[in-house]
Formats: C-alpha cells, sequence, structure tokens
C-alpha cells in the first residue's frame, strides 16, 4: 500500500511531461510531413504526368470566358455574405463567432491543444474548480426586491405596447420560488396546496388564475391562492392591496406567507404614495425576523427613505449594512456614492476643480462613484439616460445589466432630485476604467468582474432590449474576415464584368508571379541534384 501511494504521485507528473512533449513535437512533425509530401510530389510528377495535367488544366482555363470568372466570384460573393450575416447576427445574440466557437470545442483537442475554459459554459473558469466556485456564487441570479406586480404593472405594458417584459426563464425562476416559499413541505401538502403547486408552473397566465380560484373553492383560507391573484389577476395596485390583506387574514403561523405579503403590503403603500406607513411596516417586518436578511428588504427600505428626502436615515441603513463582510448590491454601492455626491455636487465645476483640485469632500465622492461603478459599470448609462430604460425583470444578476436597468428604473428620480449629482457622475464614472484596465484579470476593491454576466443578462431581459456589455467586445476576426471576402470577391466579379481583357492579364500576371518562387527552387533543386539521382528516384 506504501509503495503504491508513493508511487502515484510520479505517474501523473510523467504523463503530463509526455503529454506536454508530443504537443510540443506536434508542430514539428507536421511541418516535416508537409515537406516530405512536396518533395515527393516533386520528385513523382514524371510517372504522375503532373506536367501534362497542369498543361491540361491551364489550356481548359484558357478557353473559359469571362462570363464564367463573373459568375464565380459572385457566388462567392454571395455565400460569403450569408455567412457574414449568420456571424452577425450569432455574435449579437451569444456574444461569440459561430467559427470560432466550433473551433475551439471541437477542432483544438483534435491538434493536441486544451480548450480554453472562458468560452465552454456559463460558469467557467480558468483557473480551477477554486475560482469556478467563486464565479458560480458572482453569477447566482437573485430575486429583484423591487419585483414589479405582474397584473397591475407588467400586464399594462403588454397592453399598450404589445411586448412581453419578461422572459419565459425569468418567469419560471418566479415559479420555483413560489412553490419552494409556499410550498416547501411537500409531505404535509393539502388537496389546495397540490392544486397551488400545479398552479405556479403552470406557463398560461388564465390558467394560472382559475387554478387559484379552484384552490379557493376547496378552501376559502388558501392563503397562497390569493397571492397569486393578487399578483396576476388585479389589475391596480389597490385591488392588489385588497388581496393581499386577504391573503394576511388566512396565512396563519406560516412565516413565509407572512413575510411575503407583510413586504408586498408595503410596496403597495409605497406605490399608493403612503411612504411613511411602507417605511414602518418595512422596519416592523426587520424587527421581527432579523433572520430574513437575504430577502433584502433593506434595499425596499432605503428606496422609500430616498423618496421622503430622509438622508440621515438613509445613512443609518447603510451603516449597517454596507459593510466589508455583507454581500454588496448596485443599491448599497450607488446609494452610498449619492449621499456622498449630494454632499459636494450643488457646488462642484469640472473647470474649478481642474485648477485647484479636488478637495476632501470631492475626492471621497469621487471615489464612491469609482467604487460603485467597478460593482456595477451599466448603471451610469442608464442614470444620464444614454441608454432607455425597461421594466425591470423579475430576477437579477448582481454586478449585470439586468441589476443596472432595476436599480436605475426606481432611483434615477433620486439622482435627479439631488442637484448636481448626475453631472459629478457624468464628470467621474469614466474614470473608474483606468484603474481597472483589465477588470476580467484584476479587480481593485471588488473581485474581478465575472464573465458570464451577458449570457444570463440574455435570458433575463427581454429580446428587444440591448443588453449592455462589459467590457466591450471587439469584432471576432472571422467576422472581419468574412466581410473582407466577400467584399473582395464583390469587387472582382464587378471589375471582370466591367474590364474582362484586363482583368484576365492582370490574373495571369499574378500567378505567374505566385508560382515564380516554386518554379525558382525547382530549378536550384535539379542543379543541386544529380540528375542520374531524380532518373533512378522517379524511375523507383
Amino acid at each position: 500500500m506504501a509503495d503504491s501511494s508513493g508511487s502515484n504521485p510520479q505517474s501523473p507528473g510523467f504523463t503530463e511531461k509526455l503529454k506536454s512533449w508530443l504537443c510540443w513535437s506536434w508542430t514539428y512533425i507536421c511541418a516535416l510531413w508537409f515537406a516530405m509530401v512536396l518533395t515527393m510530389v516533386y520528385v513523382l510528377r514524371s510517372p504522375l504526368k503532373l506536367q501534362e495535367t497542369v498543361n491540361a488544366a491551364s489550356v481548359f482555363l484558357n478557353t473559359l470566358t469571362p462570363k464564367f470568372y463573373v459568375a464565380l466570384t459572385g457566388t462567392s460573393s454571395l455565400i460569403s455574405g450569408l455567412i457574414l450575416i449568420f456571424e452577425w447576427w450569432y455574435f449579437r445574440k451569444y456574444g461569440t463567432s459561430f467559427i470560432e466557437q466550433v473551433s475551439v470545442s471541437h477542432l483544438r483537442p483534435l491538434l493536441g491543444g486544451v480548450e480554453n475554459s472562458s468560452s465552454a459554459g456559463l460558469f467557467s473558469s480558468v483557473n480551477g474548480d477554486a475560482e469556478q466556485r467563486s464565479n458560480v456564487a458572482e453569477c447566482k441570479v437573485w430575486r429583484n426586491p423591487l419585483n414589479l406586480f405582474r397584473g397591475a404593472e407588467y400586464s399594462r405594458y403588454t397592453w399598450v405596447t404589445g411586448k412581453e417584459p419578461l422572459t419565459y426563464y425569468d418567469m419560471n425562476l418566479s415559479a420555483q420560488d413560489h412553490q419552494t416559499f409556499f410550498l416547501g413541505d411537500t409531505q404535509q401538502l393539502r388537496p389546495e396546496d397540490s392544486v397551488m403547486q400545479k398552479a405556479w408552473r403552470e406557463r398560461n397566465p388564465q390558467a394560472r388564475i382559475r387554478a387559484a380560484y379552484q384552490a379557493i373553492e376547496m378552501n376559502r383560507e388558501c392563503a397562497a391562492a390569493y397571492v397569486l391573484l393578487a399578483e396576476e389577476e388585479a389589475t391596480t395596485i389597490t385591488e392588489a392591496e385588497r388581496l393581499f390583506k386577504q391573503a394576511l387574514k388566512s396565512a396563519g403561523k406560516d412565516t413565509n406567507l407572512v413575510v411575503y405579503i407583510k413586504r408586498r403590503l408595503a410596496m403597495c403603500a409605497r406605490k399608493l404614495g403612503r411612504i411613511k406607513e411602507a417605511v414602518k411596516m418595512m422596519r416592523d417586518l426587520m424587527k421581527e425576523f432579523p433572520l430574513l436578511g437575504m430577502l433584502n428588504i433593506h434595499e425596499n427600505l432605503l428606496e422609500a427613505l430616498l423618496e421622503l428626502q430622509a438622508y440621515a436615515d438613509v445613512q443609518a441603513v447603510l451603516a449597517k449594512y454596507d459593510d466589508i463582510s455583507l454581500p454588496k448590491s448596485a443599491t448599497i454601492c450607488y446609494t452610498s456614492a449619492l449621499l456622498k455626491a449630494r454632499a459636494v455636487s450643488d457646488k462642484f465645476s469640472p473647470e474649478a476643480a481642474s485648477r485647484r483640485g479636488l478637495s476632501t469632500a470631492e475626492m471621497n465622492a469621487v471615489e464612491a462613484i469609482h467604487r460603485a461603478v467597478e460593482f456595477n459599470p451599466h448603471v451610469p448609462k442608464y442614470l444620464l439616460e444614454m441608454k432607455s430604460l425597461i421594466l425591470p425583470p423579475e430576477h437579477i444578476l448582481k454586478r449585470g445589466d439586468s441589476e443596472a436597468v432595476a436599480y436605475a428604473f426606481f432611483h434615477l428620480q433620486h439622482w435627479k432630485r439631488a442637484e448636481g449629482a448626475l453631472n459629478l457622475l457624468h464628470c467621474t464614472w469614466e474614470g473608474t476604467f483606468r484603474i481597472i484596465p483589465y477588470p476580467l484579470e484584476k479587480g481593485h476593491l471588488f473581485y474581478p468582474y465575472p464573465g458570464c454576466t451577458e449570457t444570463a443578462d440574455r435570458e433575463l431581459l427581454p429580446s428587444f432590449h440591448e443588453v449592455s456589455v462589459y467590457p466591450k467586445k471587439e469584432l471576432p476576426f472571422f467576422i472581419l474576415f468574412t466581410a473582407g471576402l466577400c467584399s473582395f470577391c464583390a469587387m472582382l466579379a464587378m471589375l471582370t464584368h466591367q474590364f474582362p481583357e484586363l482583368m484576365g492579364v492582370f490574373v495571369k500576371a499574378f500567378f505567374s508571379t505566385l508560382f515564380a518562387p516554386l518554379g525558382f527552387f525547382a530549378d536550384k533543386m535539379e542543379s543541386f541534384m544529380p540528375s542520374c539521382l531524380w532518373h533512378q528516384l522517379a524511375n523507383v
């Protein structure tokens, strides 16, 4: 046992060395093989009648009319154009080149290379299992603390625009949340609970509503059914509030249901203008259930306090939750930046700051903005209205575009209310990228920016929204290549059609120049090697 355990660590090292040596020698073996093939073809040119074949091909090509070459180059331009269109569409949809992805996935392993796991999947990593686990944690999808009501808000948007603001992936995550949160103990399900369990999984909204009414017929005290009706059937916030109050009466001692319903009632009060009542409900909820911090109720509280312009209370909440040991969010980072910017923004002038330098308070505000932008670089474009806003999704990806949309949707008004805050943001936010020029490799105040945000955001955000990508990706090589090939072939087709004789002379001159080095090389080989040796090799 001791011998075997002692020899095991050595065998993987030998195997790795052997594999690395084979990969290193593969290139030279291929080059040697290619040179041998060329030499054999040249030696056997007489038995194979290569010269006669080349002459026959030349005669055949000379007999072709210019129309053939026009058709050939035109077809090549058309095919390369179709490939270009497909590559561009694939890049816009998935953020990578299809040809490059296929090459990396299928050809590189055959050539002895190691697949770069950065393009292998959603939570891939190039630094082993530890970093992969870190990326999985960073790319976790979270419930949006300020998600809207489907019936009273999302459905109205659909009625007006004809567009669906929620993706199927997002709604499916919500269905899973509701099943887990409301019906966690599947061993003690009542008949109405089984109905509601199926109702959350229904794709059709009307089918979900019918199932909720069926559950209420089975039990008038089915709180989960009233929750579904408040979320999806109620067309106004007032109606949704009434149904949530009915659900609260029926919730009993179910902690999950009580917390969910009280939170939504506080949000109803906030939307109906009863902001102080909403703040009190949120504070009571956080005090009654202190262990449910993962629900991020403090983010609802921060937004309501900002609406009241109770900045001292906002600072008190930040002092508790903007801690190094607690997870961050765009709401935490940008609210902290807003408070510091608000203290200096009304008198801030870029020209004056460039002359005299930044004061201590201005420096603190700029550093807070840089910190916020490093955490989520997508937010400033929405706050500065450089990108159009859409309704926020029901789930967000921290540091992603979905979180930026959700934050800006509710907090843009608070930035506008602070005089000069948006001007300070406009003047300073891009300086963050000079601090972290390679965000995927190294961060400054946070971990390196996760590379999985674009893929997850495309699943969470509707197709009509242009997903913000960071860092900005350059066009893949194959898109540029196919664009150049398409343009070149189209130009050749046009020139051949307009000037057939001149293009014929040009092509002959081009190929004679192209094959001149090969003829020179063949002449040198014949003068260097004895003619008898070539004759004997040819006979063989």
